[in-house]
């Protein structure tokens, strides 16, 4: 039984979110594999998701909705979970089969390349899969010494990039980001939409345009003067996928 598990809390992603991963999960998967989602709320959930409360982490409130939280998968245990374990953001859409991503290097933390530090030995957790129990120091040394950890850190992603050694990157074209890697550069943005490499197993959606607004060609922006690069054309092959 191959393992995957998310996290969903407060308000930004409702249930849907979750069930549309089950539904891309099924479809993407030819062994048998099971949804984990740690939540604060299971409410509209998938009976056939398997929900669990997400444990209590020592963080300081202002950090308790960020991805910091995440680290609660370190610990050991956790849930029912063992062997290599695939966590997957709910701000993605998975266009391709997940199966080689339980093959490729087993018993090791594999992780996207950061997009934006290319080279610099850092990784992104939007996607990452992990060894249950084997990095538990991680979650750990957070726990026993938060104030060291977080003066040290900006983002959590980058704490655990420095603590396993043996982390490996995910083949490159595997996991795209929407905005960094699929987005056609200015001005081409606003004649054409993003397309879809067929080696792409998950797009990731960081920050904005979420997945129904790329779907719908809406990108929300504050400032009225970042309307002028901001741009992104309604995009077909989301519905297809996600």
């Amino acid at each position: 039984m191959q393992t995957i598990i998310c996290m969903k809390w407060g308000t930004r992603y409702g249930p849907e979110f979750v069930n549309r991963m089950w539904a891309a999960v099924q479809r993407n998967t030819d062994r048998p594999t099971r949804l984990v989602c740690l939540t604060d709320d299971e409410t509209g959930i998938d009976p056939m998701v398997q929900c669990h409360p997400i444990p209590d982490i020592n963080l300081p409130p202002e950090l308790i909705n960020t991805p910091w939280r995440k680290l609660v998968l370190w610990r050991d245990p956790i849930a029912d979970l063992s062997g290599d374990v695939l966590f997957l953001d709910l701000d993605l859409v998975i266009t391709g089969s997940l199966d080689v991503m339980f093959d490729f290097e087993p018993g090791r933390y594999c992780v996207i390349e950061n997009w934006t530090q290319m080279g610099q030995g850092n990784g992104n957790t939007s996607a990452f899969r992990f060894p249950v129990g084997k990095y538990a120091s991680i979650f750990n040394n957070l726990q026993d010494n938060p104030e060291r950890v977080l003066s040290t850190y900006r983002i959590e992603q980058l704490y655990i990039s420095k603590e396993v050694e043996d982390m490996v990157f995910w083949p490159k074209l595997w996991c795209a980001s929407f905005k960094h890697t699929l987005m056609p550069p200015w001005p081409l943005n606003f004649f054409k939409a993003p397309t879809l490499p067929s080696e792409t197993r998950i797009v990731a959606f960081t920050g904005k345009p979420d997945q129904d607004e790329a779907l719908r060609g809406v990108w929300p922006v504050k400032a009225g003067w970042k309307k002028l690069y901001k741009h992104v054309r309604p995009t077909p092959w989301i519905a297809e996928h996600w």
